[in-house]
């Protein structure tokens, strides 16, 4: 059954529609962390609709979920609606400069673990490095690894070694653990260091909880840092943020980010911070963003129109981390 058949957006609404013209579902549900509801059966045009006012996005990831009269249901593929105003980045579609990759293997005995980093280094002699949290996907989903080859190749920014780091475990990692500050600090930075034949701080880069990873490393660590990209972090408050207090680390980030937001002077340097205008981060990415102005952080912070994704974060390296790389590495 085609998932998404004659669903539109305009300028004021939005408008779900899925074709079923001999009546054989009994119900359809819209799933999406920006807009819910469920489609009403039309006889007339013999299709499900929904529509909506339209949210402040410029896309719309959702998905429908289908009821069947036997009482048993499915859920239909990704889909994607593109509104007006919104086009892809230019870089995508751009030539990328030469350079190789290679693997870096690294033991992390402060959390009883191992990662294997894949790192790009251009054709052009650099001490520059930028590390990203999940890396593996920040490169394929992201397109990280293109948008930097892209950039440098059009010398819109310095050349600089790309590095990424695999999550490992994710959730015990990425939730502000002291044990895998201190291995990103004292064993993978080092590494990374000697492997490239640099002794640079690097810019740190990461997305939801790989963006509160980062910062956390960064404000344990600051001398390994000259510069952060932070998308849609994981800044949980109790007051914004009790619908995940089920996390099992829920606790320990939010005693991170309360001493943050308390704290009235920290370890500053540049950053360029993200988050989506209907995703339910914003609020403590509001938040954390003044808290570092306030501590002297150089602090660029931007609401874009799109939620809590890959593509949004994607979308968002230029004009934000291109303005952190010529800032931090010129």
């Amino acid at each position: 059954m085609e998932p998404s058949a004659g669903s539109w957006c305009g300028t004021t609404e939005v408008c779900f529609r899925l074709r079923d013209p001999d009546h054989r579902l009994t119900s359809v549900r819209l799933e999406s962390g920006v807009v819910q509801g469920d489609l009403r059966y039309r006889e007339d045009t013999r299709t499900w609709e929904l529509l909506l006012p339209r949210p402040p996005a410029h896309r719309i990831e959702y998905r429908l979920a289908l009821g069947h009269p036997d009482g048993s249901s499915e859920t239909g593929d990704h889909s994607v609606l593109c509104c007006p105003g919104y086009a892809e980045p230019e870089w995508v579609h751009l030539p990328a400069a030469d350079g190789q990759w290679r693997d870096l293997y690294l033991p992390l005995p402060a959390v009883h673990g191992e990662m294997a980093a894949r790192i790009w280094s251009p054709a052009t002699p650099t001490d520059r490095v930028l590390v990203a949290h999940d890396g593996p996907d920040f490169h394929r989903y992201g397109e990280l690894g293109h948008y930097t080859a892209a950039m440098i190749e059009a010398g819109r920014v310095p050349p600089y070694h790309l590095v990424l780091l695999p999550a490992g475990d994710r959730l015990e990692w990425y939730s502000a653990s002291p044990a895998y500050a201190r291995a990103l600090a004292h064993d993978v930075l080092p590494a990374i260091a000697a492997e490239l034949g640099t002794d640079r701080p690097v810019i740190g880069a990461g997305a939801s909880l790989g963006a509160l990873a980062m910062l956390h490393a960064q404000r344990r660590h600051p001398e390994a840092f000259a510069g952060l990209l932070l998308h849609s972090g994981s800044f949980f408050r109790p007051r914004h943020d009790r619908q995940e207090s089920g996390f099992r680390r829920y606790l320990r980030i939010v005693r991170f980010t309360g001493r943050v937001v308390r704290d009235r002077e920290g370890p500053a340097v540049p950053i360029a911070m993200t988050c989506g205008t209907v995703e339910e981060n914003l609020a403590n990415n509001r938040e954390m963003a003044r808290a570092l102005t306030d501590q002297g952080y150089a602090v660029d912070f931007a609401e874009v129109p799109d939620a809590h994704n890959w593509t949004a974060w994607r979308d968002a390296l230029d004009p934000h981390l291109t303005a952190l790389l010529q800032k931090v590495f010129n």
